[in-house]
């Protein structure tokens, strides 16, 4: 996910027997994943890969393990605050973040074969603030999302593990969830917003390496 402008911006642990602490050493869990990755181009609205859903992980090797950092590292270059394993071409259900909460908490993390949490309806408050994203670059729109989100999936080891989030960083989880089952956030626009979205993006250059739809 694009970091909104003008926004500021060792886990695993599970807290109160559910979510895990991914608050604890997020500045150096992410330098750490991020100075062993390499940057790889972005890939934007139209490439195939980002319009199906993607396959589950059912590897948790060495290969992930240098697949979550590259992501660090490409996120980082595009100075996002979560991308998901398609917008750098890989078919695979896995997702990193690196995203200040509404409290200016900051959270770092990566989750394979992610499901958000059905919400009960007194949870269900909408957030209708702008959204933008990395693979529909230098747009962005307001898109209605609940102001809190559980999303529940596998670490990097295949550990079960669930995240809590709330407001922007709630829209996060729920905006890598929807990329890996093969949907951006224009898809969730009306007609009339996705062709002004796409109009922002075709009159703007990317600031980080895109990979051109031939």
């Amino acid at each position: 996910m694009a970091q909104q402008p003008g926004f500021d911006q060792d886990g695993g642990q599970q807290v109160d027997g559910e979510f895990i602490d991914d608050v604890t050493g997020a500045d150096e869990r992410e330098a750490a994943h991020r100075e062993r990755g390499t940057s790889r181009p972005i890939t934007v609205v139209g490439n195939p890969v980002l319009h199906r859903e993607c396959k589950d992980v059912t590897a948790f090797d060495d290969e992930l393990a240098r697949l979550i950092d590259d992501m660090f590292a490409s996120q980082r270059t595009a100075e996002g605050v979560g991308l998901a394993a398609n917008q750098i071409g890989v078919d695979l259900k896995v997702f990193v973040y690196d995203c200040m909460d509404d409290q200016g908490v900051r959270h770092v993390g990566a989750v394979c074969n992610p499901v958000l949490d059905e919400l009960p309806a007194e949870r269900r408050v909408l957030d209708d603030s702008n959204e933008g994203c990395l693979s529909v670059p230098g747009a962005y729109a307001e898109l209605p999302r609940p102001d809190y989100a559980v999303v529940r999936g596998q670490d990097a080891t295949g550990e079960p593990i669930a995240i809590q989030g709330t407001g922007y960083f709630a829209r996060c989880l729920q905006h890598e969830t929807d990329h890996l089952n093969g949907y951006l956030y224009i898809d969730r626009l009306s007609k009339r917003d996705r062709k002004d979205a796409l109009k922002q993006m075709a009159e703007k250059e990317p600031r980080y390496p895109v990979v051109a739809n031939d």
